[in-house]
């Protein structure tokens, strides 16, 4: 089989109301491009009849399609993993089947990576989301820049392309816990951003809520950088001089007003407040620390990061 340009990987996760019409636009602007192509649909164990319009698709278009089916839900960015692994194409280009990115922005991608960048990201102008979401994502986007250095506008927006030799540079990962777009970043020597269009999403509902939202960004902190770590330990030290601080002048006060160094010594034991406080401090601290213990033993039990149950795709042995 020839090899493709240009690879489109797309997540699927119980998307059945809307995978028609994402079928009835990508089509025919992959086919405006003048160039090969093909379409990997990755699903993510749907409880829906999304395999099966996959494989109906696959059935009418099987040159330009293929279809990865994993054995369960593993999430959205090990679904891309996957997706990465079985790509062929020059340029790969990920992108989210709910059309709240319209395939005909892709051309922009293209267009930049013509141009010798290995990395495009995108900007969403004019989203349509909610207002609290869209206040939710501007600060998380700010957290992670300041935690992480890792300089994205818009890392909420899945409608990206990456040059073949980022994806390698990804496929040699072995993460269990892998934040895509930041992954990228990090092995790119040329990276760009491009302003797209935001729709509506056409069916279906977000498969992330506000909780996931958080982890994911927690998840791309604790998995970027140590910079919580070490702002822990500086509060840690803030806390305590503070702590001591707050005892000597206490100290001092009931010494001075009573006359009695005994009676200023009985503040030690005034110590309530500061002790909820501390107590507080220090479970955050834990909480921190198993997050990156956990990650750790996540990563050393080596297990698959995703079981795959078939791949329809077309082979050389296919008759016409």
């Amino acid at each position: 089989m020839n090899t493709p340009q240009v690879s489109i990987v797309i997540p699927v996760y119980n998307e059945e109301a809307g995978l028609q019409a994402l079928f009835d636009r990508l089509y025919p602007a992959l086919d405006q491009l003048g160039t090969s192509y093909e379409v990997i649909f990755v699903d993510d164990g749907s409880r829906d009849r999304s395999a099966a319009l996959l494989r109906e698709k696959f059935d009418t278009r099987p040159d330009e399609t293929r279809v990865v089916l994993l054995n369960g839900n593993f999430g959205q960015h090990l679904a891309i993993m996957a997706g990465f692994e079985h790509s062929r194409g020059e340029v790969i280009v990920t992108l989210d089947a709910d059309l709240q990115n319209p395939p005909e922005e892709i051309p922009k991608l293209l267009a930049k990576i013509s141009e010798g960048y290995d990395y495009v990201g995108s900007i969403r102008m004019a989203r349509r989301d909610s207002r609290f979401r869209r206040w939710a994502s501007r600060l998380l986007n700010s957290i992670r820049e300041r935690t992480t250095r890792i300089k994205m506008t818009d890392q909420g927006c899945m409608l990206r392309a990456y040059s073949r030799s980022i994806i390698a540079a990804i496929n040699s990962c072995r993460e269990v816990n892998a934040f895509i777009p930041a992954l990228a970043y990090t092995f790119a020597r040329n990276p760009t951003e491009v302003e797209v269009r935001h729709e509506e999403r056409t069916a279906g509902e977000s498969k992330y809520s506000l909780y996931k939202l958080v982890r994911l960004n927690f998840d791309l902190m604790t998995g970027f950088s140590i910079a919580p770590l070490q702002m822990f330990s500086i509060l840690g030290i803030f806390v305590s001089l503070a702590s001591m601080a707050t005892y000597v002048i206490v100290i001092g006060s009931r010494w001075l007003n009573s006359g009695s160094l005994w009676e200023g010594l009985r503040a030690l034991f005034d110590r309530d407040i500061l002790a909820f406080f501390l107590i507080g401090i220090m479970l955050f601290g834990l909480g921190l620390l198993g997050e990156y213990i956990g990650r750790i033993y996540e990563q050393v039990r080596a297990r698959p990061r995703y079981l795959i149950a078939a791949v329809l795709e077309k082979t050389p042995a296919d008759p016409e």
